[in-house]
């Protein structure tokens, strides 16, 4: 069985603070080791549970964070950018058994550890068929797609409580708690890996093929902390202004709505003052 790991670094062990994950950073150089000792623990968990084929995805900034050459040498790693599905990258392969959203956090204007959805601060909610969406659902819409289900999904405690609201069969690993946006509660990395690895390997009792859901269209609203950056995101065609702060777009599945949802977030970062935001 192949298992796509989707992982993200603000989920991750120890995490707790913006330079934590901000590439370049001194605090970003120390966890990246407690990110790839959480991977190589998915990894070992999922090998242990009958996992034939484990493919990592970086899915995080950059996508140049995980330490190849500390990764388990049974699992190969897509890293950096450009790429068609970005988070979920390799899913659309069409043989992929499972997916751990491992690392992942709640969504913009909720309750946790350095919650976000896709841009750190410009964004302020995102809604998916008018159900609010963290970075976990849009891509839970993507490999439903694939027949791919979300097995597992690791996490703050918050993440791993959003995680019910859209794979609701899914196990779960809180590595941390929440206390505010930039603290929590953290056990230390062996005792996180164990909790992962274990939780790896009894997830692999939910992998196998689905059938594939949809297409379907999918409408997608985002909120953003001032004007002229729904401005900028109007500019992609279908993207329509609804609002001061707000744009929508409807989609004819859940592959092209991920796709203008990069484009739409890539506009809105780029017409960001340093100052003024």
């Amino acid at each position: 069985m192949k298992i796509l790991i989707s992982a993200d670094m603000e989920g991750a062990t120890g995490v707790t603070w913006p330079a934590d994950v901000e590439p370049g950073t001194e605090q970003w150089q120390r966890c990246r080791a407690m990110f790839t000792s959480d991977v190589n623990a998915a990894v070992e968990g999922l090998l242990e549970g009958g996992a034939t084929e484990v493919l990592v995805n970086e899915a995080h900034a950059t996508m140049r964070n995980l330490l190849l050459e500390e990764l388990n040498t049974d699992a190969a790693m897509i890293t950096g950018r450009h790429k068609e599905l970005s988070m979920v990258e390799g899913v659309q392969s069409g043989d992929c058994d499972g997916v751990v959203f491992l690392g992942y956090h709640c969504g913009a204007g909720d309750e946790g550890v350095l919650a976000h959805t896709y841009l750190p601060n410009a964004v302020t909610g995102v809604w998916l068929d008018g159900e609010p969406a963290s970075e976990g659902r849009l891509n839970a819409a993507v490999v439903a797609e694939y027949g791919t289900p979300v097995i597992l999904v690791t996490g703050d405690d918050r993440a791993c409580e959003d995680a019910a609201t859209y794979a609701p069969f899914a196990r779960t690993v809180a590595v941390k708690e929440h206390v505010s946006r930039y603290a929590a509660r953290c056990p230390p990395p062996a005792a996180t890996a164990r909790d992962i690895r274990a939780g790896a390997r009894a997830a692999m009792t939910l992998a196998g093929r689905l059938d594939p859901v949809g297409p379907e269209p999918r409408a997608v609203e985002v909120e953003v902390d001032s004007a002229q950056l729904a401005q900028a995101a109007a500019i992609v065609p279908g993207v329509t202004r609804t609002g001061v702060r707000r744009v929508r777009y409807v989609s004819p599945d859940a592959y092209e709505m991920i796709r203008c949802f990069k484009a739409v977030t890539t506009l809105i970062s780029n017409a960001m003052e340093e100052r003024y935001g």
